[in-house]
């Protein structure tokens, strides 16, 4: 099995070198990365909690293949190199796995200038007092976060509905989507959930992550993706025929021509 593997190693930096001499425009003094081992954390929050309020949440990571994955990145195409085959997620694959509103095409997520605080933004969210929020924040590193206990417990707990789902939907992005810190919800993942009130689409935002990741842990030979490693997966499957549940390697025709 890895004899296999070494030869698709192999067979995809002749493909990088046929792209480079036909042209292709790659950074000037760029290496080729395609021959070197990459190994991915794919260690992700435990979601049996998250599972036991919503038990139709589906958790599964195929941590073997999402390994397998990570070694085709070709960080200097941004896209994933399968023999002749060049493939990548796009905003519009992400949109329908994800089933996004048409209205929330129109408006992409950018950093506003002026946010509220991590505090406030907590406190609407959650509709907790000033006190309870600042008691519940804490520091990891350079940034802020709220630990997945006490978003947890406000969920169980919530007499507004419409809050209790909130803070739910929070959690899916800090726990699943945005797996920043292990266990606890970062700030940043506040700002862009604050901010889909206002119909902004929070998928190239999910994208540029996923690529930003995977570039991180190639030119690093390690590390932790931190992204949404179950909608990576769920779009190279969809690219794959299944018959009887098992995962045949033939491209549909429609990705070979493109």
């Amino acid at each position: 099995m890895e004899k296999g593997f070494l030869d698709r190693v192999e067979d995809n930096a002749a493909a990088e070198l046929m792209q480079r001499e036909k042209g292709d425009s790659l950074v000037e003094g760029y290496v080729s990365e395609l021959w070197d081992f990459t190994r991915v954390s794919v260690t992700q929050n435990n979601f049996q909690e998250l599972k036991e309020i919503w038990d139709q949440w589906n958790n599964e990571v195929d941590n073997r293949l999402f390994r397998a994955l990570a070694q085709f990145w070709n960080p200097a195409y941004s896209c994933f190199t399968f023999g002749n085959v060049d493939l990548v997620p796009t905003i519009e694959k992400y949109m329908a796995l994800l089933r996004c509103s048409k209205i929330l095409v129109d408006k992409v997520y950018s950093k506003a200038v002026n946010t509220p605080t991590f505090l406030k933004r907590l406190m609407n969210i959650t509709g907790m007092s000033e006190e309870r929020v600042t008691a519940r924040i804490k520091q990891n590193g350079d940034s802020k976060c709220i630990p997945w206990k006490n978003l947890k417990d406000l969920i169980l707990a919530h007499p507004n509905t419409r809050k209790k789902i909130d803070v739910f939907a929070l959690s899916i992005y800090g726990l699943v989507v945005f797996p920043k810190t292990l266990r606890h919800v970062d700030e940043t993942v506040t700002d862009l959930f604050d901010r889909l009130e206002k119909r902004v689409t929070p998928v190239p935002t999910i994208l540029a992550e996923t690529f930003r990741s995977l570039s991180a842990c190639r030119r690093a030979r390690d590390g932790r993706f931190i992204g949404c490693a179950q909608l990576l997966l769920a779009w190279f499957h969809s690219h794959f025929w299944k018959v009887d549940k098992v995962l045949y390697r033939v491209f549909f025709l429609k990705v070979i021509h493109h």
